[in-house]
């Protein structure tokens, strides 16, 4: 994935800035609410913990809530660029904790290079936080600060940089030495790199099995042995009593190299004299220590992993430190100890063992994975982590004798996992992996546009589709070139200055020439992008097409409808919505097209978003929508839903469809379970026809505003060939991620030919 500067720097300045903010938890909209949040009513549980500290983690957020904490002198591959240089970092951090265990962070820059001082800060912090991750602080001083933290304080403090790329890789090297038929405590490890995280990584392994005696380390000085007399008392621990003289010498006949250095110092013809079935983890970012082509060229024997994303075997922290804080925070653990990074560790290479269910091939495009030697750690985004390590890192405190609670119920736990991870917000990751599996070429009518623009170039690199832009060929590629990207990685085609206009026009021409069209219109029409694009899509010379950036609803889908029409078997078109509220997934229909629709259009409109959330991967459980439930008003607006209820049933049995209910009927379980037990939803319904116009349009829209769901939309459903309208002002996030469902959808079709 390629990624410009431009781009980077925008998406931490744009909008608010920075990537984190705090949100209340409780309401405060009343004087009755400011005098609970505030005082006098704060009172009552501030002496509840002045009474008992421990009550704190039951009135307070301290328990959910950790400090990334940073003096910015090791910052990823920048090294010494200070505390608010490494703010960008931190708060990247905070994303990836929340994002993944939905743990709170704040970020905390500290502006010292002394490690007493910071050791003095992160001990007079330890009344607000449940944990402590310090982050990107230069060895040897890291090793000292956590040490002494770790002795002074009595809540989990974990130096990532040290121990999540150990806790990772040794669980990918557990998982290696079995694939490769050979034994931990026997293989030669030879180790580039003596910084914290190497040292960090070496204890590991030994925790885990390997024999210290067998591990070679280098630093820029060369193989760290007894006899140099400029070892710290860390790299010292690592020191042999005879070692080599050159790295190269070291890997004849060595099983496994660790590179925890730079990139490119590894020659191919070394891996040549490895031994049999060679291990080799070169974990440089982002450029490893050998690239994984080089050294497949030259052994066909060897399992490899990397840092990288693009490669198999991706050792990354992330797989890491969420899930092991979040088993440290839920047992309220003293301390992260050694045996907690070895449950961890042994979590993750149990669980790159297992059968890899279908979501986790979803999420990744429909690629399989099967335990072996390009699958010997499980995918970052493979949302079981959460619930094989948390409880892994919670059950040994326990035994352990670092946790203040000892009875869980485990059962229980993993499902208050499941739930924190909100699994139904994955849909779009699944909707881009597929794309990318399945690229198709994308045209875009308003290719003039900044954002559209921004768009484009975002899904060319990332795979997701072929982007075509309509527009001023000259005002287009001024505007590529302002951005700062390269003209020749966009297709622009101009409709003022095109050789196929007179095609297109004809074309569209026989389509509506019976519909009051002439050949003098057609010309004149398809020299508008809109209609030049939807007849690219209609003539097979475009897959898909993504407008309405600029012009109205019906200006866009007027073109599409004259050009390409409605999906054989349907009537009309209609319009759909993502929402995505803070634990649920939903799907609302119809937000945009059909003012207010008969019977038979609602069941057509059920039919249509039956089968676009059956490409989400998501079962449709549809609930009819009405001011009513089950005929308990009977007027004729409710009995048209009663009867469009009817329809949809004769038509598609096997689906899950119900109404007319109430909305809260629909999405609250115990009302349909206690109420109407008759009712074939179960759980809550997850796609909401509504009535009319009105009604969906005021919904959604106020679950954006005031419900804070993120929206994603509209789709239109019921063309024959994927089109899709986006919002005026639309941002570049919601045309990358209309881009890949309009790509998706434009595969599917492509199947049914």
């Amino acid at each position: 994935m390629k990624l410009t500067k431009e781009e980077s720097l925008q998406y931490h300045s744009s909008d608010r800035k920075g990537k984190i903010e705090v949100v209340p938890t409780k309401p405060c909209l009343t004087a009755r609410d400011l005098s609970m949040a505030y005082t006098p009513g704060v009172a009552e549980p501030c002496r509840e913990i002045h009474k008992n500290v421990e009550e704190v983690y039951k009135y307070t957020a301290k328990g959910n809530l950790v400090a990334v904490l940073s003096n910015g002198t090791a910052v990823l591959g920048l090294g010494d660029i200070g505390p608010e240089a490494g703010k960008p970092v931190m708060e990247g951090k905070g994303v990836l904790f929340k994002r993944f265990a939905d743990i709170d962070v704040f970020d905390i820059e500290v502006n010292s290079h002394d490690p007493k001082e910071i050791i003095r800060v992160t001990q007079i912090l330890e009344p607000t936080f449940g944990g402590i991750n310090l982050e990107d602080i230069k060895a040897p001083e890291c090793f000292e600060i956590e040490e002494t933290l770790k002795a002074t304080m009595n809540i989990p403090v974990f130096h990532d940089d040290q121990h999540g790329t150990a806790i990772i890789s040794c669980a990918a090297l557990i998982n290696a030495v079995e694939v490769a038929g050979k034994k931990l405590d026997k293989i030669r490890i030879v180790v580039n790199g003596a910084g914290a995280s190497a040292i960090s990584c070496c204890k590991h392994y030994v925790r885990a099995g390997a024999k210290r005696e067998n591990i070679f380390m280098f630093d820029s000085k060369g193989c760290i042995t007894k006899g140099r007399k400029d070892l710290n008392k860390y790299k010292e621990e690592f020191a042999q009593e005879k070692g080599y003289d050159s790295l190269e010498e070291a890997f004849k006949g060595a099983d496994v190299f660790i590179g925890l250095s730079v990139g490119n110092v590894v020659q191919k013809d070394w891996v040549k004299t490895m031994a049999p079935n060679p291990i080799i983890f070169a974990m440089a970012n982002p450029d490893p220590e050998i690239t994984y082509d080089d050294a497949m060229s030259v052994r066909q024997d060897l399992i490899m992993a990397t840092g990288r994303s693009d490669f198999p075997n991706q050792v990354n922290n992330v797989l890491g430190f969420p899930f092991i804080f979040r088993g440290a925070l839920d047992v309220r653990a003293t301390q992260i100890n050694d045996e907690m990074k070895l449950a961890a560790t042994l979590a993750l290479s149990k669980l790159a063992k297992e059968k890899v269910p279908e979501m986790v091939i979803r999420a990744y495009g429909g690629e399989e994975f099967e335990f072996g030697r390009d699958y010997i750690i499980p995918k970052p985004f493979d949302p079981r982590v959460l619930w094989y390590v948390a409880p892994a890192v919670a059950k040994a405190a326990i035994e352990t004798g670092v946790a203040k609670i000892t009875e869980v119920d485990w059962v229980k736990y993993e499902e208050e996992l499941k739930e924190r991870l909100g699994l139904s917000k994955e849909i779009i990751r699944v909707m881009i992996h597929k794309s990318q599996k399945y690229p198709k070429k994308v045209v875009y009518p308003e290719g003039e546009e900044e954002n559209i623009i921004r768009a484009a170039h975002t899904v060319a690199q990332d795979g997701i589709a072929k982007p075509v832009l309509l527009g001023n060929e000259k005002f287009i590629k001024k505007e590529i070139e302002r951005i700062g990207y390269d003209v020749n990685e966009f297709q622009i085609i101009d409709p003022e200055d095109c050789k196929k206009c007179d095609v297109y026009a004809e074309a569209f021409f026989r389509k509506r020439q019976r519909r009051g069209a002439t050949l003098w219109d057609a010309k004149n029409l398809i020299k508008k992008t809109n209609y030049y694009g939807a007849m690219m899509v209609e003539l097979d010379e475009a897959d898909a097409m993504i407008s309405g950036y600029t012009t109205s609803y019906p200006n866009t889908i007027r073109p599409a409808l004259q050009c390409i029409g409605v999906k054989e078997g349907l009537k009309i078109v209609s319009g759909l919505y993502i929402v995505i509220a803070k634990k649920e997934t939903y799907f609302f229909a119809d937000c945009t097209v059909n003012i207010n629709p008969d019977s038979e259009q609602l069941a057509e409109i059920a039919i249509s978003a039956a089968e676009t959330v059956k490409a989400f991967d998501v079962v449709p459980k549809i609930a009819m929508l009405s001011f009513s439930n089950f005929g308990s008003a009977p007027y004729p607006e409710s009995n048209k839903v009663k009867e469009a209820v009817k329809i949809v049933k004769t038509k598609m049995p096997e689906l899950i469809i119900d109404g007319e209910m109430q909305a809260d009927t629909a999405v609250v379980p115990e009302i349909l379970e206690k109420t109407f037990p008759f009712t074939n939803i179960k759980g809550g319904a997850n796609v909401l026809i509504f009535p009319d116009l009105s009604s969906a349009n005021i919904a959604y829209k106020l679950m954006a505003r005031i419900g804070q769901a993120t929206v994603i939309g509209p789709i239109l459903m019921g063309m024959k060939k994927p089109v899709h309208v986006l919002q005026r002002g639309a941002s570049v996030d919601d045309i990358y991620n209309m881009t890949a469902i309009a790509v998706v959808e434009a595969y599917q079709n492509s199947l049914k030919k």
